[in-house]
């Protein structure tokens, strides 16, 4: 069975754009989560959230490119840019049809839409751009990384919200088990806008602090909720022997266990399948609890919500038995490119 790996990262993150500023702020603890800047959030409940710094996409795309993109997509695209310089690919050196892409969106582009919904409501129909046909869907990711680096092989896109950047991952490596040479794959999410933030301000889960300091406290027992933030990442998946083929210079890493389940109704009285789905990616993977160094937390700061990771966790590990890490604290949750961005 073909094995996938890791072998390029691109990032975008609310603490650094690109892989080196964004460890270095991790590894100091440094925070990319504040007061909103993209629109004046002094009217709304949440005023936090966290931004990618310094961004300018004119600085790294073409001006064809720029009309027809959302602010998600543009990061998206030079996060992809990243990874394959990281992994010293060239597209152009492979077949198009080896070549695959598969991200995960929870929004789309909203502050697109939201632009040209607001040129339909003043100006009429006439004067909306011909791209909001495509620019905010959830698929637009994908669409424009595949044609940006002549990508054609399987590809396709997944439409969830925390688990949507593993998702998409783990259908990499499927493509990659059924002989795709290399996937592009991960998840970058951005809905900072009027529109997007009313619209996760209806899931009652934000965070109202405006202290960036204490609005985000998973496992903790002043926990309000989350901040959300913008950005993710985009890994360069390979099958390993293609990978050595054309001498990769490095292997980060290798996807090797995986499993989702569903947690049943709340009629039934059974519990949540959190515990299952660890469980089964151990398997998957052939490895045992012991020989885990890390979890990465979802770390949802919502008390109920800690409280069922937390058991779930320390029920397959044993309490106190593995170091557990949220480094989206520093981040936001970036829905989709937050799973992607955290290991």
């Amino acid at each position: 069975m073909n094995r996938a790996v890791i072998t390029g990262l691109g990032v975008a993150a609310p603490n650094g754009l690109g892989v080196d500023a964004y460890w270095s702020a991790t590894l100091a603890g440094v925070s990319g989560i504040g007061r909103i800047t993209r629109f004046d959030p002094s009217g709304y409940p949440a005023v936090l959230a966290g931004e990618v710094p310094g961004f300018d996409p004119a600085a790294h795309l073409g001006p064809r490119l720029l009309p027809q993109t959302d602010h998600m997509t543009r990061l998206a695209l030079v996060a992809s840019d990243a990874a394959l310089a990281d992994a010293a690919v060239v597209p152009q050196r492979l077949h198009e049809y080896a070549m695959g892409v598969v991200t995960a969106s929870s929004s789309g582009g909203f502050e697109f839409g939201q632009r040209e919904l607001e040129k339909l409501w003043s100006g009429g129909p006439q004067q909306v751009s011909a791209y909001q046909s495509y620019a905010w869907f959830y698929a637009v990711n994908t669409g424009q990384i595949s044609i940006r680096h002549g990508m054609r092989g399987p590809s396709g896109v997944v439409v969830a919200d925390q688990a949507g950047g593993l998702e998409a991952v783990a259908h990499a490596r499927r493509r990659i088990r059924r002989n795709t040479r290399l996937v592009l794959t991960g998840g970058v999410d951005g809905s900072i806008c009027p529109w997007g933030w009313v619209a996760q301000l209806a899931g009652g889960r934000l965070s109202g602090r405006d202290d960036p300091g204490t609005a985000y406290l998973p496992f903790d027992a002043r926990a309000c909720g989350h901040v959300p933030g913008e950005g993710g990442a985009i890994l360069v998946a390979e099958d390993l022997d293609c990978a050595r083929e054309r001498g990769a210079r490095q292997v980060y890493a290798e996807i090797a266990g995986y499993a989702s389940t569903f947690d049943p109704a709340p009629a039934t009285g059974r519990g949540p399948a959190l515990r299952r789905a660890v469980q089964l990616a151990l398997a998957d993977a052939g490895l045992r609890p012991a020989d885990i160094d890390v979890v990465f937390a979802d770390a949802a700061g919502v008390p109920a919500l800690d409280r069922s990771e937390a058991d779930a966790i320390s029920a397959v590990f044993g309490p106190g038995a593995v170091p557990v890490t949220a480094p989206k604290t520093m981040t936001g949750r970036l829905y989709s490119g937050g799973a992607p961005l955290c290991p």
